[in-house]
């Protein structure tokens, strides 16, 4: 194949692809955003299925569980396909099954839809990282997996809020429709302007074994696991934790503002990231174990909500960045591997922070959720501190 101008001779391109790599951060927003809707929605939906609140709870914990469950065997049978049917296939179960969603009466049904919306994002996540990679020269390799993964933090901190202001002016099914016209309009995109690339040859595959063995990807993932498992027991449960101190009569407010925030905290991860990733973990992961505390002991205090919700958003809007670029620089070429490890991880906190966090609240209420959220934080906290060599190196960051 002879090269176009601004091409390497494996296709990949000499400047950044804007338009694909956006295409690609539109999918990891579409596979975040279907994942957590119900947070922002869990009392619309618990009484449009006739459940409880904890149970609502578990449309999210299940579509974790699909995700954990897929995205590594995913990944490795699919490594030999051509990588944009490939992201199609995902692209369209998002499709599929938000439209289930959308119009299902059956808690049975829907939660089998949002398992198997889960098992496509476990799908996207497997290639998203590689196929951003791929797409350009190595000197670029570095910025186009930021841009190809901004849609995650974008979602988790303004896509909940949207969401739920969506489900309260327009009922939480309409959500869910509009995710699907959503995912139609991203359908065409992807045909229009992502280039495709061939599947990888077996010589090149490598074992999911040897990169879990990588120095620094096993503590990036434990403290991955630790972080968002503390985050989504809050998360999850957000609406009772609110009512606590009467701020979630307005909950689509209240995650408006942690949108907000969150927003600050990516833009601040994407100023420092290159030069002090380090940093940025630490001291994000000391400001969630602050606003748990705040939530703790102060948990009928409207105003000490509003602004512990304000730094959780702040804390918590670049953890995703973060996390991923700790995992890439750790796994080097195992990248897409790597990253079906981070889904699986991802998922699984979010599993155990929506099963733990439903436990507690069935049995002691709302109040004690933000003292469960301490001690895996404070953990995180311990792991990062301690992890220089490999996982969360001091100094800046070493570019390819």
């Amino acid at each position: 194949m002879i090269p176009r101008s601004g091409q390497t001779d494996d296709g990949a391109s000499e400047t950044l692809p804007i338009s694909a790599l956006l295409a690609l951060a539109m999918t990891g927003f579409t596979a975040i955003l279907t994942e957590t809707l119900p947070a922002g929605l869990l009392p619309h939906m618990a009484a449009g299925l006739d459940v409880s609140e904890s149970l609502a709870g578990q449309t999210i914990t299940v579509y974790a569980v699909g995700s954990l469950f897929a995205a590594i065997p995913l990944t490795l049978y699919t490594q030999g396909w051509r990588r944009k049917p490939t992201l199609l296939v995902a692209i369209v179960g998002f499709l599929i099954f938000n439209c289930v969603t959308a119009v299902s009466t059956s808690y049975a049904l829907t939660l089998v839809a949002r398992f198997m919306g889960g098992v496509a994002a476990g799908l996207g996540w497997g290639i998203i990282a590689g196929y951003a990679r791929r797409m350009v020269a190595p000197p670029l390799r570095g910025k186009a997996l930021a841009i190809a993964m901004v849609g995650t933090p974008l979602a988790l901190s303004i896509g909940v809020p949207l969401g739920a202001m969506l489900g309260t002016t327009l009922g939480w099914r309409m959500a869910f429709g509009l995710m699907a016209i959503t995912t139609l309009i991203l359908i065409g995109w992807v045909l229009w302007r992502v280039p495709d690339f061939a599947g990888q040859p077996a010589e090149q595959r490598l074992s999911i074994a040897s990169v879990f063995r990588t120095p620094g990807v096993r503590t990036v993932l434990v403290t991955l696991f630790a972080w968002i498992t503390g985050h989504n027991i809050l998360y999850t449960y957000i609406a009772p934790v609110a009512a606590l101190s009467g701020v979630g009569e307005r909950l689509d407010l209240l995650l408006l503002g942690f949108g907000l925030a969150a927003l600050v905290g990516i833009w601040v991860t994407g100023v420092l990231i290159d030069r002090a990733l380090r940093p940025l973990v630490l001291v994000s992961l000391t400001m969630f174990a602050v606003v748990s505390l705040a939530f703790a002991l102060f948990a009928t205090v409207p105003e000490m909500t509003i602004i512990a919700t304000i730094l959780w958003g702040l804390s918590f809007g670049g953890a995703a960045t973060q996390l991923s670029t700790a995992l890439a620089d750790a796994a080097g070429e195992g990248v897409d591997l790597a990253n079906a490890m981070l889904t699986t991880v991802w998922n699984g906190a979010i599993a155990t922070g929506g099963i733990v966090g439903g436990v507690i609240l069935d049995h002691a209420g709302a109040g004690p959720l933000a003292w469960a959220v301490l001690a895996p934080t404070l953990l995180a906290l311990a792991l990062a501190s301690g992890a220089r060599r490999h996982a969360f190196k001091p100094g800046p960051r070493a570019f390819e």
